[in-house]
């Protein structure tokens, strides 16, 4: 039987969303829901968890750069927009690709292959217990047992190890987060998450990890962490 893979699409421009229904249907495989309306999209995206989300980013109420920042780990997403300023910034919150319309069937199939492979790549690594990362012009695998914790830096994170050694990787937080497993990652703080049995102790400002390591915790993640790591 073939997967079908779910997906939904943002546009304020319905003529848009016709032309991307049209393109999912000649691929075929695909389950799409569109919406007009960006609030109501933004909503169904997180109650659903799509595989895909299509994404316009000027749209009359929402902007797609905030809806991208806010996804669900499990969804990747594709900028369809007119708008070639803002594709910096859409590859900075870590975009599978970015369409500029009007784009032809050829270019949209590329951009939905590439998230197939992220979301193929994904899962793989979910069922190895390991995340593989770009290291310059290698890819490095790294044990989910061998990580203490990640921290952020600039378009790059560095992933703390038990051996003590320490990889670099052009990628952001948010992506590596996608990666792994709930159960024993927490993120703490805009910059950093933690591995949870590496947790000594903590307060509701930082955490002490077993190495000694003191590591702030974020306002906004404040509540989260104390519910999750609560006994």
């Amino acid at each position: 039987m073939e997967k079908i893979i779910k997906c939904i699409a943002i546009d304020d421009e319905p003529l848009a969303l016709d032309v991307i229904k049209k393109f999912c249907e000649r691929l075929g495989g695909i389950e799409l829901t569109t919406y007009s309306d960006p609030i109501k999209g933004f909503e169904a995206i997180k109650a659903e968890k799509p595989a895909i989300a299509f994404l316009d980013i000027e749209m009359d109420n929402i902007n797609g750069l905030d809806i991208a920042a806010q996804l669900p780990k499990e969804t990747c997403f594709i900028f369809t927009t007119a708008y070639l300023d803002y594709a910096l910034k859409g590859f900075d919150l870590d975009a599978v690709d970015y369409l500029h319309k009007p784009f032809a069937y050829t270019r949209f199939r590329t951009a939905v292959e590439k998230a197939m492979r992220r979301l193929d790549i994904q899962e793989m690594q979910k069922r190895s217990g390991a995340i593989v990362v770009k290291q310059e012009y290698n890819s490095v695998s790294i044990p989910l047992s061998d990580i203490l914790y990640i921290e952020a830096m600039e378009g790059y994170v560095k992933i703390f190890r038990t051996d003590g050694k320490c990889t670099l990787s052009r990628v952001i937080l948010k992506n590596i987060g996608s990666q792994l497993p709930e159960a024993d990652f927490i993120r703490i703080h805009r910059s950093y998450i933690v591995r949870k049995d590496q947790i000594l102790n903590f307060n509701k400002k930082e955490v002490v990890l077993n190495s000694g390591k003191t590591l702030p915790i974020g306002r906004q993640y404040a509540l989260t962490v104390s519910s999750l790591l609560a006994i």
